[in-house]
């Protein structure tokens, strides 16, 4: 059949069109959805982020996630220095829960869907203005012999990645964030060895497999994720992952699926158009630098432009908007800035990669870390520790600490 040559517009209005499902979209659609609203989540379907779904346990509280949603726990990340140098960072009194990106996404979209959003599949196009200024989100159906639909909304959420065209289309500066592009391939998980836990998160900080990112082996349950990360366009990411696979003897392992996908890792300087339009998760850039996880803050910045846009709808007050970034990275943007810096120094080269790794040796930097991630929050001032770190790391800048190798078995 040929499409029809006419788009189809719907009379009626939503509340809120929400581009994109994943955790970001997902969440916000079904907050609003929750709240009584009526919601309309355009998706494409099919799309599975590359990711090496870790997820704290602030999530899994926040957002309420059954044990049935994780796949597997992690209780230790081993992180692998160019030298072959390995540091063990085990997780004290707790674990990370770990998802497949492919069945937690969706069960994201289904619950939002039982609270009542609408869910459709389709590419986004543009949002277009009718002359009263009501905002029209125009995309193209999948399955659909329609060549496009247009859909009346009150207010829009751009959720639909990296390289989000709700953000070029709405928001000055968006969509030109810079990001690293991460890759991975997903594999039958193998036997325990030394080489591989499945309750345990590898990480490889080596210049070899990644020049300015690392690589990683997360344990999915049945299944495992092996990837890596890279800002450097000349740079194979295929190559990497087919010579990390080789070096864990994981070569002939059965290739379940592969993914690749843009990754932001700064936050976009503006976040709404001031008027309708507000962005969340990949769309506004929020992903932690130097560790590139988004899950947690992708869902948290869902929530908060869910909370925007109910507001925004109850008072006609569009600063909602503005706010939702200020109170967004008053939160956690002292954490953005610091993992920021690390990524920019520690992984210029092999020599400072050695010396990141040697410092994570510290019991003052790992119990550190862990409360930082677990948590999402830098904790109460521990100025001893801090003052520790502070001195081990200017005698790493300097070349006074040891970094002499301790290689695996």
């Amino acid at each position: 059949m040929t499409p029809q040559a006419n788009p189809q517009t719907t009379d009626d209005i939503y509340d809120c069109v929400i581009v994109g499902g994943g955790p970001a979209g997902a969440t916000a659609a079904h907050d609003l959805a929750r709240a009584g609203r009526r919601v309309l989540l355009l998706d494409k379907a099919g799309r599975i982020k590359p990711c090496g779904g870790a997820i704290p346990p602030r999530l899994i509280q926040d957002f309420d996630i059954p044990e049935s949603v994780i796949v597997a726990r992690a209780r230790a990340a081993r992180m692998i220095a160019p030298s072959g140098r390995v540091v063990d960072m085990p997780v004290e009194g707790g674990a990370v829960g770990m998802v497949d990106r492919e069945h937690f996404d969706e069960w994201l979209r289904v619950r939002a869907a039982k609270a009542g959003c609408e869910r459709r599949a389709g590419s986004f196009t543009t949002i277009d203005r009718e002359a009263d200024g009501t905002a029209v989100v125009v995309y193209e159906p999948k399955g659909s012999d329609t060549a496009e639909v247009r859909i009346r909304t009150r207010t829009v959420i751009g959720a639909d990645g990296a390289k989000s065209r709700v953000a070029a289309d709405s928001i000055p500066g968006g969509g030109e964030t810079k990001c690293v592009f991460a890759y991975h391939e997903i594999i039958k998980s193998p036997a325990p060895t030394d080489a591989f836990d499945p309750a345990r998160c590898d990480i490889y900080y080596q210049g070899r497999l990644s020049p300015d990112f690392y690589a990683w082996v997360f344990p999915h349950g049945e299944t495992t994720s092996v990837g890596v990360g890279s800002a450097n366009k000349g740079f194979s990411l295929r190559d990497a992952i087919r010579t990390l696979r080789k070096d864990l003897g994981l070569e002939t392992a059965e290739l379940v699926r592969k993914e690749g996908a843009p990754i932001p890792l700064k936050p976009l300087k503006r976040w709404d158009n001031g008027r309708d339009v507000i962005l969340a998760g990949d769309a506004a850039g929020v992903v932690a630098p130097a560790s590139g996880e988004g899950i947690y803050y992708a869902m948290l910045g869902g929530r908060e432009a869910a909370t925007a846009v109910g507001e925004l709808l109850q008072t006609g007050d569009v600063r909602a908007l503005a706010a939702t970034r200020k109170r967004y990275m008053k939160a956690h943007g002292q954490v953005f800035m610091i993992l920021g810096i690390m990524q920019h120094f520690w992984y210029r080269s092999d020599k400072r990669r050695e010396g990141f790794v040697a410092m994570c040796n510290d019991k003052d930097v790992q119990r550190l870390t862990w409360d930082a991630y677990l948590n999402k929050r830098l904790g109460k001032p521990d100025h001893m520790a801090h003052l520790k770190i502070f001195l081990k790391d200017t005698a790493h800048l300097i070349g006074l600490a040891p970094t002499r190798p301790k290689t695996t078995a």
